[in-house]
């Protein structure tokens, strides 16, 4: 198949940026591996619950599926892009379909705009593997896809504003939310007050809700450990003091049978990496059109950096807009969407002012006994992982070699903080060829069909 545009991810950036280049005459594909666009904060219950449409993000939801159906845009759902290659002819998007992902499609396209948003960031502590421990995000997706809840009463733990909506929702849905735990101190929350003013708002309507549902929250505090046999039945958390380490004796044991866990995100880059664009630290590095340095190819949203839903509409739309204007082969005018890019500045000043006031305590590894499972697809312990620096180890990448922690299903995905943590190495590079696991008959089809068109006998010099 071929079209002009080739946008991956149907979340907030995804579909502005679909809707933004259609409107100006391009043929737009809109892929995304969920059945239905919205993304993570625009996930929708299935049709067959008959839920209505959630409150939250109501109106600019109900706006953008709307102009979604009436528009040209071809949308493709349960396409699971895997890798994105680039040809003579533009670039090739490779995705696996439907839930099984047996079969794979090629998608031909002039431009590809990168919106793969973000995942957790996953720190290990003794316990977290047990059943009724799952990510704060996996909770929410839990609650807004399928209106289930991980348990009847449920610590949120960890960093980060996504706690706030995590535990306010799984409240209004009748979960007993025995605490919100926060590891930032509160104290310092004034230096960033001026480049979170926006954001002010936003946070009021949160504390209002948990005092309204009577949710206990524990600030400078973190889990130090879940207990449970086959499955949670409690947690033990901890006061932290102004380095970020564990106080002691202040330890509490808090019961409960879900620990919606999360320790912030971090941009899913498998694809861009793939196709050789340059990071800016964990992100895709864009300009002020949200191109890459590999032409043909942007990026927006939570792939260039973790900001939240606003400023992914606001990149989006940019990104849209300069690539119609692109593949029209005129320069595009920043005045056109200058609404947008004040909207883009102010989301990545209080993107950066989030994130330097949210980190993960900072001598998080420190504390994780050796017997914990860092590693679960290879079932890797902290103490192997340790024996790997005493072994020479100076970067997560030689870890990795040495001990297989990264080299299972998820490739590293969960793990990789955690050995980071554990180590104290900065993380490597992943260099994943794939964004996803590919069934090896789907590699050795393609392979077949590119040797055949190698090998196809050429026309002689003159012959029609």
């Amino acid at each position: 198949m071929r079209t002009e545009l080739a946008v991956i991810g149907a979340g907030p950036a995804g579909i502005t940026a679909a809707l933004a280049a259609a409107r100006r005459g391009v043929r737009v594909t809109l892929a995304d591996a969920a059945p239905a666009p919205g993304g993570q904060y625009f996930r929708q219950p299935a049709p067959g619950l008959g839920a209505g449409v959630p409150q939250h993000g109501r109106r600019t939801w109900t706006r953008l599926r709307d102009a979604l159906a009436a528009s040209t845009v071809d949308v493709r759902p349960e396409h699971h892009v895997w890798c994105v290659e680039r040809e003579s002819g533009g670039l090739t998007v490779h995705a696996l379909l439907g839930p099984e992902q047996r079969a794979s499609v090629e998608l031909r396209a002039d431009a590809v705009l990168l919106a793969t948003g973000g995942y957790e960031t996953v720190l290990p502590f003794p316990g977290w593997t047990l059943p009724g421990v799952v990510t704060a995000g996996g909770s929410q997706a839990m609650l807004k896809g399928g209106l289930v809840t991980p348990g009847g009463t449920v610590v949120v733990a960890g960093t980060g504003p996504l706690l706030l909506p995590v535990a306010t929702g799984l409240a209004a849905a009748g979960v007993r939310v025995a605490a919100l735990v926060e590891s930032t101190d509160p104290a310092r929350l004034p230096r960033h007050a001026r480049a979170l003013a926006g954001k002010l708002p936003e946070a009021a309507g949160y504390a209002a809700r948990l005092l309204h549902h009577r949710v206990p929250v524990l600030t400078r505090h973190t889990v130090v450990r879940a207990h449970g046999e086959d499955r949670l039945t409690g947690v033990t958390v901890a006061a932290l003091d102004a380095r970020g380490r564990v106080r002691p004796a202040t330890e509490r044991l808090l019961p409960c049978d879900a620990l919606a866990v999360g320790h912030g995100m971090l941009p899913h880059t498998d694809l861009a990496e793939t196709l050789g664009c340059r990071l800016d630290g964990h992100a895709v590095a864009v300009d002020a059109e949200q191109r890459t340095d590999v032409p043909g190819v942007w990026a927006a949203g939570e792939a260039t950096g973790i900001g939240g839903a606003a400023l992914a509409l606001a990149e989006g739309h940019i990104a849209g807009r300069a690539i119609a204007a692109r593949l029209r082969g005129t320069a595009p005018d920043p005045d056109a969407w200058a609404p947008a890019a004040r909207a883009r500045a102010r989301g990545r000043t209080a993107a950066a002012a989030l994130h330097a006031l949210h980190g993960p305590p900072a001598h998080w590894g420190e504390g994780v006994p050796d017997d914990t499972v860092i590693c679960r697809c290879e079932e890797v312990t902290a103490g192997a992982v340790r024996a790997a620096l005493t072994l020479g180890a100076g970067d997560t990448r030689t870890v990795k070699l040495l001990t297989r922690a990264g080299m299972g299903w998820c490739q590293g995905r969960m793990c990789g903080p955690g050995v980071a943590a554990v180590t104290g190495c900065p993380p490597a590079p992943a260099r994943r060829p794939f964004a996803r696991p590919v069934p090896l008959g789907v590699l050795a089809a393609q392979h077949h069909r590119t040797t055949s068109h190698e090998n196809r006998p050429r026309p002689e010099e003159g012959s029609p």
